[in-house]
């Protein structure tokens, strides 16, 4: 034991003389769990203050995971303003006699990052409202809004069918996604599977048996196989589920954008005492043609609150194509949202070398930021004109969003507004910090190793280091 304790304290000495001034403690905490201090890098600094009270390798670029989405967010809250909206519009291709539309009903999008099911049946709502109420041609989809090549959702981890691995649609509904609810019935003597929505276009072949025991894997227990086709899938759970599991969703991306769009106007439109029984196909809308009806999205600092609390991929990723139209007329395209960041952060005087963009979402293998740089990024929007919208939308600690299951104990619950980051071979963690004198410390923290799961232990010691010993830790004492 003693050796071991040896060999970590002469470790952590020789990474402190190579790589910056680091507590022991800090230090140490990474150490236990694996991680050498090489493969880790760390800002801590006073909000307020021109340095930081420790760096540690704050200069490397290294793979930041879904802690990029704060480069993305606060650029949005800047360039586009905490109250834009996004909007989805529809037309009319022919004439409307007497609720009927001889023609086919065109749908522009513009990048709406939450079409929720329930602002769809809003849509939907407005729509027979506004008098149409047969449709006798098909749906033309105009999501020339944005210019993207053909995404892969199998390229990221070959799991093409996780609602993460969405890819980014002028016109994306409902995250082009269907959840199915687990649950034992009234009886308790089967299992029940709630489709939400329920597509006729997803058919579901078998439920799970019920099961007694502990609940342990039911994601696996399922069995659960999918056959997607595109304009169609079909579903079979041929497993178990334990009625101890209780409630339990599984959520899935099935069909493609279009046949998806299809089947949720077809099926809410229909619920709302609307005729249609059309195809689906692209196209534009006419030069000149007015609008029919519009529906308009939250307002962006709402929905930067679902990016940073959930850390939703394809909203960061629709809201990073969006970046693009501040800068560049549409169609939005990746180079040109790339664009239009680093504008931004070099108009802010933002500095932050070795940075890579691919999609502003972070789920990525080749995106890159130091943490002197993301602590920068903090710095600035800790002084910004945005400062309130950004800061609320970070999970709190113990209390909502990523954090809700961590700093239970302690007295950090509630007093750190974090981003968190993880993929394979990475944990990040980057925020606020307010400590028991009320003052407000920047925390970026990167791990990039093949034991980086473990590291989530270490990032929480360093949060809770800092609330505790910040404002009293002086270098000199440990040298």
């Amino acid at each position: 034991m003693m050796r071991r304790i040896a060999v970590a304290s002469c470790a952590l000495l020789l990474a402190t003389l190579a790589h910056g001034e680091l507590p022991r403690a800090v230090g140490r905490a990474f150490l236990d769990v694996g991680i050498p201090l090489n493969s880790v890098a760390l800002v801590v600094q006073e909000a307020g203050r021109k340095r930081p009270l420790f760096a540690y390798d704050a200069d490397r670029a290294m793979n930041p995971a879904s802690v990029m989405k704060l480069v993305t967010t606060f650029a949005a809250l800047e360039l586009l303003g905490p109250d834009f909206r996004w909007k989805t519009e529809a037309f009319l291709s022919g004439p409307l006699i007497k609720g009927v539309l001889y023609g086919d009903l065109i749908l522009k999008g513009y990048g709406d990052p939450k079409i929720t099911i329930e602002q769809w049946q809003l849509f939907m709502a407005m729509l027979r409202q506004t008098g149409l109420e047969r449709i006798t041609g098909d749906l033309v989809l105009d999501r020339t809004h944005f210019k993207l090549s053909p995404h892969d959702p199998a390229e990221f981890d070959q799991d093409p069918l996780r609602p993460y691995n969405v890819g980014p649609d002028a016109l994306l509904v409902n995250f082009k996604s269907v959840r199915f609810a687990f649950a034992a019935n009234d009886a308790g003597d089967a299992i029940e599977v709630r489709m939400e929505p329920a597509l006729p276009e997803v058919e579901l072949h078998a439920t799970p048996h019920l099961s007694s025991g502990d609940c342990q894997d039911w994601r696996t227990a399922v069995g659960a196989m999918f056959v997607n086709r595109g304009l169609k899938a079909e579903v079979w759970f041929p497993g178990h589920y334990a009625a101890s599991c209780g409630e339990r969703d599984l959520n899935v991306a099935l069909l493609d954008h279009a046949h998806y769009v299809r089947a949720m106007f077809a099926s809410y439109f229909r619920a709302v005492g609307g005729e249609f029984a059309g195809g689906v196909r692209d196209g534009r809308v006419p030069y000149g043609a007015a609008p029919f009806a519009v529906l308009h999205s939250a307002p962006l600092y709402e929905i930067v609150r679902d990016v940073n609390k959930l850390s939703n991929n394809v909203m960061a990723r629709q809201m990073f194509l969006t970046l693009a139209t501040a800068r560049h007329p549409p169609p939005a395209t990746l180079v040109n949202a790339t664009d239009a960041a680093r504008r931004w952060l070099a108009s802010r005087k933002i500095g932050m070398p070795g940075l890579v963009l691919e999609n502003g979402s972070g789920l990525s293998r080749h995106e890159r930021a130091t943490a002197g740089g993301l602590a920068q990024l903090l710095a600035a929007a800790d002084g910004s004109a945005v400062r309130e919208e950004f800061a609320s939308s970070l999970a709190v600690a113990a209390v909502d969003g990523t954090l809700t299951r961590r700093f239970l104990s302690g007295n950090v619950a509630g007093q750190a507004l974090l981003k968190t980051g993880s993929l394979e071979g990475v944990r990040a963690l980057s925020g606020y910090v307010i400590d028991a004198e009320g003052r407000r410390w920047i925390v970026v923290a990167i791990i990039n190793h093949a034991n980086a799961q473990r590291g989530a232990t270490a990032l929480d010691f360093l949060v809770q280091w800092v609330y505790r010993n910040a404002r009293a830790w002086n270098p000199a004492l440990q040298r």
